[in-house]
């Protein structure tokens, strides 16, 4: 039997195949960052306690893969932290594309900030609730700058960062508005670095 082509040229088989692995590696990563999971650093002072900057933060995608399959919008829960596509980026200044913040309300919720304290108004809780002394188990630093009251419009989420004080986050709040859900990258799931600081959101 004759031997074929590839045979006779061993250099242009490895070649194809070392071409046919690199495209197959490019091909898993995309699909892995578009479907599964995603990583991101922190920049910034913005989520501080919880986040500081350098922090490796591993996002999961497959959340808002399954809401896309069923052709909804993925909703968080609140509380989480979530990556978002920035919507005052610009390619040509320093922001970032991508923002961490943590989920404070939801479309038709009322967000008062009054004296320091976050209060969301809702169906079931007529009469307010602080989210940071309850869903948020006391993580955002207090007291919380600013005067607001709001209602969040519907496809969006009201998004706070936990270093509250002053303008240290640029937020729902203040300078950012709310976050539509179409930009919504996922929720944090875990932090991967630093070694000694690695922990599930």
């Amino acid at each position: 039997m004759d031997a074929t082509f590839l045979d006779r040229h061993p250099k242009i088989r490895d070649s194809l195949g070392l071409i046919v692995f690199v495209v197959g590696v490019v091909i898993s990563t995309l699909l892995i960052n578009t479907f599964i999971f995603r990583n991101f650093t922190v920049q910034g002072a913005s989520m501080e306690p919880t986040m500081h900057t350098g922090d490796r933060l591993i996002v999961n995608r497959l959340p808002v893969t399954a809401a896309q399959i069923k052709n909804k919008r993925y909703v968080p829960e609140r509380g989480q932290t979530i990556v978002f596509k920035n919507p005052n980026f610009n390619s040509s200044s320093n922001k970032d594309e991508y923002i961490v913040k943590r989920v404070i309300a939801f479309a038709g919720e009322r967000v008062t900030v009054k004296d320091g304290v976050v209060t969301v108004y809702n169906s079931a809780h007529i009469h307010g609730f602080n989210p940071d002394t309850t869903v948020n188990k006391n993580e955002p630093g207090q007291p919380t700058s600013g005067d607001v009251d709001t209602t969040v419009p519907e496809g969006t989420i009201f998004v706070m960062g936990d270093h509250r004080q002053e303008n240290y986050s640029c937020d729902s709040r203040n300078c950012m508005g709310p976050i539509p859900l179409y930009d919504i990258v996922g929720p944090v799931s875990m932090r991967i670095w630093p070694i000694n600081k690695i922990r599930g959101f």
